[in-house]
């Protein structure tokens, strides 16, 4: 293990401070200070190296966690990345990204903070791109056999990178003009640098990956089409379609999605024109819906110059320590103050928006919003209590029923469940022979440690429908549930 004594000498959990949230508004980078090498170190230390380590089961891709921090203490950063790219393809997404259910099950978690286990991950991945650690991973052989993998976000980067690597020519697919998917369009500067994106894709290219952006499959090129070009595809196109809100009003100018918002302003951060950008600048912002995207909404509206910024939640406040109903090692709901929640504006819990209310030029001006009370397990608003809040700017940022389905239903005629997913078996295939499916287009709505491991684990089944065997490695299946999600 790291030092026996580590957690010990050391019970306090440290991180890199944000920047200085005056200065940090002004500009689009990531809002952290440097990490300081000593500190890093005694976290590593805290490591106990468990006999049952409980943060693997907590990480859905099996994360060598105690190997590498013990790697990163004893100062053998190279090594370090080896083990921890054994298992995590893109550890410089989910080490800014990921709420670290890995924490939530550290056996140190039980009775002291845990280690801060995602900071040391992005550090060993930062360290090794810094030093040129991060290499091209070419195939010795090539199969013959060509996979296309229809989107580009985490899930779909992780298996063209593991199916290149097993020696299948890859080409991956991208409606938007840039591959990266919700990393380069959902994600803001702010949270993760698009020069990581980058780094990642020059990578992948130089293996042998294909990218083909600005194409969309079913109008630029049918599904069927595909198929026939391809032994095999994957469907890794995310689950995109947003939860609407269908009350009076809806239809007023200045209501928008959340996606719709944060894509043009990464496209403006990447120094594209935007005509007619959704902007928060001037204007009394309103974000409907207290999960992460609302909190990306809140930190690009206060760097867009928001008069205002207004957070409604309908359920209740979470508390600050773990729930008893959510004991170790489960991943627990707890009150959070991201860094968007630190740099300003309201958060108000059990708001439930009853009307959108405009002026004559039918824009909104304002919601009406009331308490939520709970009648028969449902939330509903609670008469008498009905208020109303400025608005120039309404986003709704409620989350996603699944994926877009038109052309998959119309041209692929796959099936879906219950739940709005598209249905797949054991082998993450879907209805239709050769189609495989991962990530959240399968799953629903998750985490972006979910979409890596999914990608990892169909590109294993991928590699056996077409060969036979594999020795990719297959770290989930289709019917593993996320604890917490």
């Amino acid at each position: 293990m790291a030092d026996p004594k580590g957690f010990l000498k050391t019970t306090e959990r440290e991180l890199p401070a944000r920047r200085p949230v005056p200065v940090r508004i002004l500009d689009w980078k990531e809002v952290y200070e440097p990490g300081d090498s000593a500190v890093l170190r005694r976290q590593a230390g805290r490591c106990m190296d468990c006999g049952v380590p409980f943060c693997h089961q907590g990480c859905p891709l099996g994360n060598l966690i105690p190997e590498w921090n013990d790697l990163m203490w004893r100062g053998e950063g190279r090594t370090a990345i080896e083990r921890l790219h054994a298992t995590n393809n893109f550890p410089e997404f989910t080490g800014r990204l990921c709420p670290a259910p890995c924490e939530s099950s550290c056996v140190l978690g039980i009775n002291q903070p845990p280690v801060t286990i995602k900071q040391i991950e992005v550090s060993t991945i930062d360290q090794a791109f810094a030093n040129g650690w991060v290499e091209p991973e070419p195939p010795a052989r090539l199969t013959g056999k060509t996979v296309a993998v229809v989107g580009s976000g985490p899930a779909g980067l992780a298996a063209a990178q593991q199916l290149t690597r097993a020696g299948h020519t890859v080409a991956v697919y991208e409606r938007d003009d840039r591959i990266g998917g919700l990393l380069r369009y959902g994600i803001p500067d702010f949270k993760m640098e698009k020069r990581h994106l980058e780094a990642r894709l020059r990578q992948m290219q130089d293996e042998g990956t294909r990218f083909r952006a600005g194409v969309t499959i079913g109008v630029d090129i049918s599904w069927d089409e595909l198929r026939a070009r391809y032994d095999a595809v994957v469907v890794a196109t995310g689950a995109t379609a947003p939860r609407e809100l269908p009350i009076p009003g809806r239809e007023l100018a200045g209501i928008h999605f959340a996606m719709e918002y944060l894509v043009e302003s990464n496209k403006a951060v990447a120094g594209d024109t935007v005509p007619n950008q959704i902007t928060a600048d001037g204007k009394h912002v309103v974000v409907i819906g207290g999960g992460d995207t609302g909190a990306d909404c809140i930190g690009t509206a206060h760097r867009q110059g928001a008069l205002s910024v207004t957070n409604l939640a309908i359920g209740k406040r979470p508390s600050d320590e773990r729930p008893g109903h959510q004991p170790w090692p489960m991943m627990p709901q707890v009150f959070e103050v991201t860094s968007a929640h630190e740099e300003g504006g309201e958060r108000h819990f059990l708001a439930s928006t009853v009307e959108f209310v405009g002026n004559d030029a039918g824009e909104v001006r304002a919601l009406v919003v009331a308490d939520t009370e709970f009648v028969d397990g449902r939330r509903v608003p609670k008469p008498g209590t009905e208020r109303e809040i400025p608005a120039d700017l309404v986003l709704i940022a409620m989350g996603f029923t699944g994926p877009e389905r038109a052309h998959l239903e119309e041209q692929l005629r796959t099936q879906f469940t219950t739940r709005g997913v598209v249905e797949r078996d054991g082998s993450f295939q879907s209805s239709t022979p050769g189609v495989f499916v991962a990530g959240d287009a399968g799953r629903g709505q998750s985490l972006i440690v979910w979409a890596i491991a999914e990608g990892r684990s169909v590109a294993a089944e991928v590699d056996t429908y077409l060969m036979g065997q594999t020795q990719l490695p297959a770290p989930v299946a289709p019917t593993d549930i996320a604890i917490g999600v």
